[in-house]
């Protein structure tokens, strides 16, 4: 097939799949779905504009170290959210007991929500990452 057609078709295409993937991290606490799903779905439409464009151009547009970034901020979004309940006194992720002017219930909404955004932008990270590093360790070999 013609790469010209391949890059265009991914162009266009690929906006589409990365809002689908956010749609299903931000809709996760209240349909099926998640940080996890959405996270994977966003990571692999950067996997295919890896595949149309080549790795060395996915590595130009997200290097190294944006991805290190969100993957550690992913992570210590998750543990931090965590913690908030054992600083107010209850166990890790126990949302309700945490001292905000809200009704328990739209706190619990708000840190699943959170919760649901780290572990999105976490996944992410670590699919094309993954990725990558298994596109460089074949490039090695060859």
């Amino acid at each position: 097939m013609n790469p010209v057609v391949i890059r265009t078709v991914t162009r266009i295409l690929v906006p589409f799949i990365q809002l689908f993937g956010f749609y299903i991290i931000v809709h996760g606490p209240v349909s099926p779905g998640g940080g996890f799903q959405g996270g994977v779905v966003v990571g692999a439409s950067m996997i295919l504009l890896a595949l149309a464009y080549g790795a060395h151009e996915a590595e130009s547009k997200v290097s190294h170290h944006v991805r290190i970034a969100m993957d550690s901020l992913g992570s210590l979004a998750y543990a931090g959210i965590g913690l908030l309940g054992i600083a107010a006194g209850g166990l890790f992720l126990q949302y309700n007991i945490i001292p905000l002017p809200l009704p328990p219930a739209r706190v619990n909404g708000i840190m699943i929500f959170l919760i649901g955004v780290a572990i999105g932008v976490h996944i992410m990270a670590l699919v094309l990452s993954l990725f990558l590093h298994t596109t460089e360790e074949t490039e090695k070999d060859d």
